[in-house]
This record gives structure tokens, sequence and C-alpha cells, in this order.
């Protein structure tokens, strides 16, 4: 646990409070929401530390949809049940789904212009450097997993290999190299014989 998990957290005032920071981590996520989101929720907001928010993560990434989606599915319902992931959901995706419909539109009108290709292979850029900041960011709460950075170094480094690479199906990879992770810890956290009885 780090020194910035230890503060005490925040808990939003409402579902409407859900929605509202939900709109605005959605509008500044040009690109990539999962930097923006780390920041909003366990910095500005600290609704969440950083090892709850790597837990979530982890498990949204595992889960069918759009990792975002589901992590605020369960920020949501943590503080609200039901209603409050509705309204972290929909803070997700209603006013992002009216630009892209009116970016389709334009998109529709310019997608051979030159300076629009050009604009998207920049922002495809800034979206993979976003991530890779977020990665750095996140890695100090790796240090108290049970499996230690040596193995998880592997693991990460072996997913990259199978989804880069060898151009692995995710799911495949997910499946093999998700289980692998969670038999190991499993493993390594069970209680051994000689001390359990």
């Amino acid at each position: 646990m780090t020194d910035d998990d230890a503060a005490p957290l925040a808990r939003p005032a409402s579902c409407t409070e859900l929605f509202t920071a939900f709109t605005g981590l959605a509008l500044q996520g040009f690109g990539g929401v999962l930097a923006v989101a780390q920041r909003v929720l366990c910095e500005d907001r600290r609704w969440l530390g950083k090892a709850e928010f790597l837990e979530m993560l982890a498990l949204a990434q595992v889960l069918p949809g759009p990792n975002v989606c589901n992590l605020s599915l369960m920020v949501g319902d943590r503080w609200f049940g039901t209603r409050g992931a509705f309204a972290a959901l929909a803070g997700m995706m209603a006013v992002p789904l009216l630009i892209v419909l009116a970016a389709i539109a334009l998109y529709a009108q310019f997608a051979s212009h030159p300076l629009v290709a050009g604009a998207l292979r920049g922002m495809g850029a800034v979206a993979a450097g976003m991530i890779v900041g977020t990665a750095f960011k996140l890695a100090g709460p790796l240090r108290a997993s049970p499996l230690g950075l040596p193995l998880l170094a592997l693991l990460g480094g072996a997913c990259f290999a199978a989804i880069a690479l060898l151009r692995w199906p995710l799911v495949w990879v997910l499946l093999g190299l998700g289980l692998l992770a969670c038999g190991l810890a499993w493993r390594r956290l069970a209680p051994s014989p000689e001390g359990g009885a």
C-alpha cells in the first residue's frame, strides 16, 4: 500500500455526481479514457485508491465490453448499487454518443482529405502514449502483488509477445495467461499445509 492509498477516500454525494464525473471523464478522454480515469478516480476525486483501481481495471479488462464502461459500472455499483452503476455508465456514454454521431457525419464528408487522415494518425500516437504513461504510473502498486515483479514482468512480456508479435487472439491470450496468473497467485496466497491446521 502506498502513502497515496493510505489517505481516506472520498464518497460521491449522489448518482448525479457520478453521472457528471463520468461525463467529464469521458469528454477528457479523446483517444484513451483509461489514463484520465485513473487520474480522475484516484487523484482528483479520491473515490478509489490506486491498488483498488488496478484490481477493478484487471476485472474490467477480462470482462466482455469496453474496459472503461465496465469500470464505470463497478465504481457506480460500489457507491449506489444498480442506480449508481447505470448513472456512471450513462455519464460515460450519453454525451460521447452525440459527439460520435456528429463526428461520423463530418467524417463522411471529409474522410479523404489528407489533413484529416494525418490528424487521426497523430491522435492514435497520443492515445498510445497515454496508455504507456498510465502503465508506468500504476506500476507502483504492483510491487505488493503476491507474484512479485519478475514474474509479473514475465507475464506482461508474454502477453505483449503473444498479442503484438504472434498476433494471437486477445481472448485466448487473456484466458491462457490470465488463468495461469490467477493460479500462480492462488498458489502463493494459499496457506501452507504445515501452518494451516
